[in-house]
């Protein structure tokens, strides 16, 4: 287990209980303040640690490395160090957060210019995305899609055991939480309609997604195996990948997802590396029938996230419609990236790779209101009287994570986002 990990270690930075970032978690962020240009930091309880202000200090430099990368507007140029570089530096700023250790703590000044209040800074986008894969992973999902819109008998496609489907998304439109959407427009068809419309989308839904995002380069022509893919993972994020329902239904025959996706979708500013998560593998579900070689795995590659999904109206109190597991996922991430691999297909530092809708085995743990509501069949009722079978304007809606285990909480903050009217 990495040092920074001993549930043991306390700051002298004040952390509450309930807080997503003890100095187990130290999750990277790029954030601007009034007075601050977008730069690096760590979140430590309800703090940012500038990690600009850190290396100006001089205090990263038993470790070699070029300390300018930490006041750029991206993490891009720091995950590219390798994480022999990015581990050591997780180690040394829980170090200098670690309570017995006074480097940092005993100096007035520094520790006034290297704390910014997290209520006073803005979050960014983490990293540059040069390209965003979704996949398709949570049996249970596909199950009830599959119920929804084929025979009930054959809900899976045949090929749904057999690989990790996904397909290649848009990384412009992916925003940060807190960037509000408006709601697409598209063309849709009624079924008993003679021809389709054009308008505003009238079913909008959330998929409840995990995505982990790549810290290491491949060259055209090569493959990771499910043994190497964790030196390619740098770390996650919570991922709400909007959806049109209506759209979808129009137009993905015969090629998939398209101008019902690309509109939006929404991650969390925080990526939670994966050294933090190390405490929270868990084994996977058993997969039938056995997989191809080349998909096989050692080990324990699943994570036990606790995740929710509210929905809160504008001025309203909000609901929780969700609440699941990102264990659940049939495939896992290692999985997910040899066969993204497996082909050839080269893999970029920045990139993002999305696990698909993330449903549990009951109704209260579906990931979108297509399952949640069966197609607007069973209505969520809200705390204001209204009721919800897709997302309206102006709702927020909301999704978290965190682990827990011997006392410690490790969580990603928050993923929001709230849907514009149509312009």
């Amino acid at each position: 287990m990495s040092r920074a990990n001993n549930p043991q270690l306390k700051s002298w930075v004040d952390v509450n209980s309930s807080c997503d970032f003890p100095i187990q978690n130290l999750p990277f962020g790029v954030f601007k303040t009034t007075n601050r240009t977008p730069r690096a930091g760590v979140a430590i309880g309800e703090y940012i640690l500038d990690l600009s202000v850190i290396a100006d200090a001089g205090l990263f430099n038993a470790i070699p490395f070029e300390k300018n990368v930490f006041a750029k507007d991206v993490l891009n140029w720091f995950i590219a160090l390798g994480k022999p570089v990015t581990n050591a530096v997780r180690e040394r700023i829980s170090d200098l957060l670690n309570v017995e250790n006074a480097e940092l703590s005993a100096n007035a000044d520094l520790k006034l210019k290297a704390l910014v209040k997290q209520n006073d800074a803005q979050m960014l986008m983490p990293v540059f995305i040069p390209n965003y894969t979704d996949f398709y992973s949570s049996k249970e999902h596909a199950t009830n899609v599959g119920i929804m819109f084929r025979d009930p008998a054959n809900a899976l496609l045949p090929n749904w055991k057999h690989l990790p489907v996904g397909y290649h998304g848009r990384a412009s439109s992916i925003v940060v939480s807190g960037t509000p959407i408006h709601r697409p427009k598209g063309q849709t068809k009624v079924d008993d309609a003679p021809a389709p419309s054009f308008g505003p989308c009238k079913l909008l839904d959330f998929e409840l997604e995990m995505a982990f995002i790549t810290g290491k380069s491949t060259e055209l022509g090569t493959s990771v195996s499910t043994a190497k893919a964790d030196d390619y993972i740098f770390g996650l994020v919570l991922f709400n990948d909007w959806s049109a329902r209506d759209i979808q239904k129009w137009e993905y025959v015969p090629l998939g997802p398209f101008l019902a996706k690309n509109f939006g979708s929404t991650v969390s500013p925080w990526i939670v590396t994966l050294e933090a998560l190390e405490p929270f593998k868990v084994e996977s579900p058993k997969q039938e029938p056995e997989v191809l070689p080349y998909l096989k795995f050692d080990g324990k590659k699943n994570l036990d996230i606790n995740l929710e999904v509210e929905i809160v109206p504008e001025n309203g109190k909000g609901k929780i419609v969700s609440q699941s597991n990102f264990k659940y996922m049939y495939w896992n991430m290692a999985q997910q990236l040899a066969h993204h691999t497996s082909n050839g297909c080269n893999i970029q530092i920045g990139d993002l790779y999305a696990s698909g809708t993330i449903s549990g085995p009951t109704p209260d743990s579906y990931g979108s209101m297509l399952e949640i509501s069966w197609q607007g069949k069973n209505p969520i009722q809200m705390p204001d009287g209204t009721e919800r079978k897709f997302i309206l304007d102006n709702d927020t809606v909301v999704i978290r994570g965190f682990c827990e285990k011997d006392g410690v909480r490790i969580g990603f903050g928050e993923c929001s986002g709230k849907i514009l009217p149509a312009l």
